[in-house]
């Protein structure tokens, strides 16, 4: 069986699930990968046969997207040049992780393809979403379209959604409490966040910045260059994790039993319903019209969190499942 794999890259999240995801699509035979976009620190150990241009939503400085630089990097005719490029029909199962290359491929050559991502399950009217009207609920809608959809979400919100899917790497954790808490807010500046975090001196703070280029550190805030390893010893370790609004980063905490807070980028629908979703659970959210930060961190600080969440190990389940049904 030939299997293709098409991986979003935009943030890490994409990308880190497919960490868990490959070796367990190999047992069923070749499995080729794609990924298109630029923006994500995290890398395969496996070789990936297709790296495209792809769409990617550019990160800002200042807790959002940065929407002149998003559409700058956009190209539709090497898009369209992309999409026909793919030998799609030699595929007997394509899986898309939000990747909009694949997924228009498929859809307009009328080729089966499998919405394998915490965005399928969007797909849902039971999945928990903020009462706006946003235009970006299009482009969750038909960014990358694909004829069946498996999703995963904090919860089991409908019978094709799965809890998130854990690195084993996470799971395999010696989980310690070293006194610090982790920060990792991608779209904001490592030099807007410190002051705020000196603010609350009392309080270790680790963060790791997109925007930083050496580790420097700054009263009781150490600031670290983006480190996949050191970012999850500093995780396995801490008290909480103050970080945005994705999916993967925040679903990992919580299955160590961490502390969260999260922050959803301005203008960035994905990220405003998770929050919005955390929030049923009771965990605190800072949102983009917050002006002072420090007494919602203050307070989280000094409150424990109630919900406890349990993820289980299901994903070769869930891949099996996804083979067997959808493979042609």
């Amino acid at each position: 069986m030939k299997i293709l794999y098409s991986i979003q890259g935009t943030g890490n999240g994409h990308v880190s699930r497919a960490r868990e995801i490959v070796p367990l699509l190999q047992k069923y035979g070749d499995v080729d990968l794609l990924i298109s976009g630029t923006q994500a620190d995290v890398k395969l150990a496996q070789e990936v046969k297709f790296q495209l241009h792809g769409f990617s939503f550019i990160f800002g400085k200042k807790g959002g997207v940065d929407h002149y630089q998003t559409w700058k990097t956009m190209n539709l005719p090497r898009f369209i040049k992309d999409m026909r490029s793919i030998p799609i029909k030699e595929y007997n199962l394509i899986l898309n992780d939000f990747e909009p290359v694949t997924a228009w491929a498929c859809k307009t050559q009328g080729i089966e393809s499998v919405g394998l991502s915490h965005q399928a399950s969007f797909q849902s009217s039971k999945v928990p979403k903020p009462k706006s009207i946003d235009w970006a609920q299009l482009v969750m809608k038909y960014y990358a379209p694909a004829t069946y959809y498996v999703g995963f979400h904090f919860d089991r919100y409908d019978d094709f959604i799965h809890t998130p899917v854990i690195r084993r790497e996470i799971r395999d954790m010696i989980v310690s409490n070293e006194g610090h808490y982790t920060v990792y807010l991608p779209a904001i500046d490592d030099k807007f966040l410190v002051p705020i975090l000196n603010a609350l001196s009392n309080v270790s703070w680790e963060v790791f910045s997109k925007h930083c280029f050496s580790d420097y550190e700054s009263g009781n805030v150490k600031v670290y260059k983006i480190d996949n390893s050191k970012f999850n010893t500093s995780l396995a370790s801490c008290i909480g994790l103050l970080t945005g609004g994705g999916f993967e980063g925040p679903a990992e905490a919580l299955y160590l039993g961490k502390k969260l807070l999260v922050v959803p980028m301005k203008f960035q629908y994905e990220q405003q319903c998770n929050a919005y979703a955390l929030k049923q659970f009771g965990l605190p959210v800072i949102w983009g019209s917050t002006r002072n930060w420090v007494p919602i961190i203050r307070n989280w600080i000094d409150n424990p969190q109630e919900h406890r969440f349990y993820f289980p190990d299901e994903t070769a389940q869930v891949i099996e499942n996804v083979v067997t049904k959808f493979a042609r």
